[in-house]
């Protein structure tokens, strides 16, 4: 499959800049790096955005996520490899990313759990690098970028 179009945040480049300037301004906000990475991968994962779910997985590693973390993020349900705050996050993602799977889009108690791990700040962080990861997935789907044939943009 080849892709209809380079990425148009490369296109728009004030885009590009006002997408890294949001996903700079959330990962300073005192979240662990790698709990972002691994929500981002599991955004991508659900989306489907090739690219992304290699750009993430990459960069969770780096952020320090273990090899079987970024293998297992799809069954974080059912493994023992991650702790209570990433589950809450992962499952704050989830609903996020699946906005029309049921009439309350993100049920108070996943919202309410998510809220007992994290603080103000740093939910807000969450909330604003799920958006992240959701814009730049679904601009990849659409455009069909895939993982390997071009350069990491996500």
């Amino acid at each position: 499959m080849q892709a209809r179009m380079q990425n148009p945040a490369l296109i728009i480049p004030e885009a590009m800049t006002a997408l890294l300037s949001l996903s700079q301004i959330s990962r300073k906000q005192g979240l662990s790096q790698a709990t972002i990475e691994l929500v981002q991968l599991r955004v991508s994962q659900i989306n489907g955005s090739s690219v992304c779910v290699e750009g993430n997985a990459r960069s969770a590693v780096a952020a320090g996520a273990t090899d079987m973390q970024c293998l297992s993020v799809a069954a974080w349900r059912s493994l023992p490899c991650f702790t209570p705050a990433e589950r809450a996050a992962f499952a704050l993602a989830e609903a996020a990313t699946r906005l029309a799977d049921r009439p309350d889009p993100v049920p108070a108690a996943v919202w309410d759990e998510a809220a007992r791990h994290f603080t103000e700040r740093e939910l807000a962080a969450l909330v604003l690098a799920i958006g992240v990861a959701n814009m730049l997935n679904r601009i990849n789907v659409l455009t069909r970028r895939h993982a390997g044939s071009q350069p990491w943009e996500c």
